[in-house]
């Protein structure tokens, strides 16, 4: 199966697939006068506000951490690795280029989501399908609903399996580390706890969300970008060569890697792919989140959309590379390791205790990351099937968290790619 799915992906994300991508990017940089560099300080400054509690709706700032618990995940740990295995070192740079135009591509869904939102029940809705349905001639609206549909199924994907998938692989890492064999029943049982706390938080909707989210983003990213920080000071020396390895493998692979990845087309297209995957610019589900917050002007809920790529891509994922660069430890080229190369890395400078550190921020992001995209597919289906949609949506979602638990990451990965 794992064969089939990567042809797929090969042409799903080839030529025509980053020429939109990055050619979206470009137009809209232009067309704003690149807004993501000149309102950058701006938005620093706007997440860095304190929050304003919002009466009925969420605030802004719970708005942004429940886009970023979709982001912030564990394609930050996993995916950085997959990356560099699949594609070289070179992979992070096409990652940055991604996020540099992702930046205001972002900008843009968050602005568009507040000013084509619609109002129900005491709360805000919007999202992509809003914005068709209320912007674009009637014979656009039927894409409102593939939209919909094609969110409500992503959700189960990116949004479900990929983030429980990647923590039940930590832990089973761990449990290696302390001599110990994991099982599948293990993996049901870890998978049934993970779903029954994710059904729980899922029920208190999008107030709910968003302050979970809102508590548990900002502290498992300082944990992690701190633990991140102090295997960079310690590996200082090679920091030179972690960058040369970026920049020269972006343009030529083979020289980095040693001919297991021979083509610039390969590291582009998986540097974008996973770019795109920890980011999720231009697939503009962030909007569903952002346009709930309680804000006068759609501007400055935007400005916080560059703040949400700019977190997740240029400081998270960077920092997860880098670490995995300067620490020595022996890269499988041409293969998708995931959050084991990860672990490996903070290990090699850390100790092997290091291993439950990752395995518990895995757990975090990968939670938040559930929460989010669990908001986004209950709008999803609350487009289509008004509000019984939600609830039914929620059900399917706490199942989906087993089978996440139990299939193959390669699967997995493939599939939500």
């Amino acid at each position: 199966m794992i064969p089939l799915l990567e042809k797929i992906n090969s042409f799903v994300w080839g030529v025509p697939t980053l020429i939109l991508i990055l050619g979206l990017g470009l137009y809209l940089s232009i067309g704003s006068g690149f807004a993501q560099i000149r309102l950058l300080p701006a938005s620093i400054k706007a997440f860095l506000t304190p929050p304003k509690g919002a009466k009925e709706g969420v605030s802004p700032m719970e708005a942004l951490c429940t886009a970023l618990a979709a982001t912030v995940g564990t394609g930050n740990l996993a995916g950085v690795a997959g990356a560099i295995a699949i594609g070289g070192p070179g992979a992070i740079f096409w990652m940055w280029v991604c996020a540099i135009f992702g930046m205001v591509t972002k900008m843009a869904e968050a602005t568009l989501s507040v000013r084509y939102r619609e109002r129900s029940g005491g709360e805000y809705l919007g999202g992509p399908m809003y914005m068709i349905r209320n912007a674009l001639p009637k014979g656009f609206h039927w894409l409102a609903s593939c939209y919909a549909f094609f969110g409500v199924v992503a959700a189960f994907g990116v949004g479900n399996a990929t983030q429980i998938n990647a923590v039940i692989t930590g832990a089973n890492q761990m449990i290696l580390s302390f001599g110990f064999t994991p099982t599948i029943w293990l993996d049901l049982f870890l998978g049934t706890v993970l779903a029954a706390l994710i059904g729980a938080l899922l029920l208190g909707g999008a107030k709910g969300i968003g302050k979970a989210a809102e508590r548990l983003v900002p502290i498992a990213a300082s944990a992690y970008l701190l633990l991140s920080l102090a295997v960079l000071i310690a590996r200082y020396q090679m920091l030179p060569s972690a960058f040369a390895a970026i920049l020269q493998g972006a343009w030529d692979p083979k020289a980095v890697t040693g001919g297991f990845v021979g083509s610039v087309l390969v590291t582009l297209r998986t540097g974008v792919a996973r770019g795109v995957f920890t980011n999720e610019a231009g697939m503009g589900t962030a909007g569903i989140a952002h346009a709930g917050a309680e804000v006068a002007n759609p501007v400055d809920q935007g400005l916080l959309g560059i703040m949400e790529v700019f977190l997740d891509t240029i400081v998270i994922c960077t920092m997860t590379a880098l670490v995995i660069l300067v620490s020595g430890v022996a890269i499988p080229y041409g293969t998708d390791p995931g959050v084991e190369l990860t672990s490996a890395a903070f290990s090699a400078v850390c100790g092997d205790w290091v291993s439950v550190f990752i395995t518990a921020a895995l757990c975090c992001f990968a939670i938040a990351t559930v929460l989010g995209w669990g908001l986004y597919g209950a709008r999803c289906a609350r487009f289509l099937f008004d509000k019984g949609g939600e609830k039914h949506f929620a059900r399917c979602q706490v199942a989906a968290v087993l089978f996440g638990a139990v299939l193959d990451a390669g699967v997995i990965w493939s599939l939500a790619e």
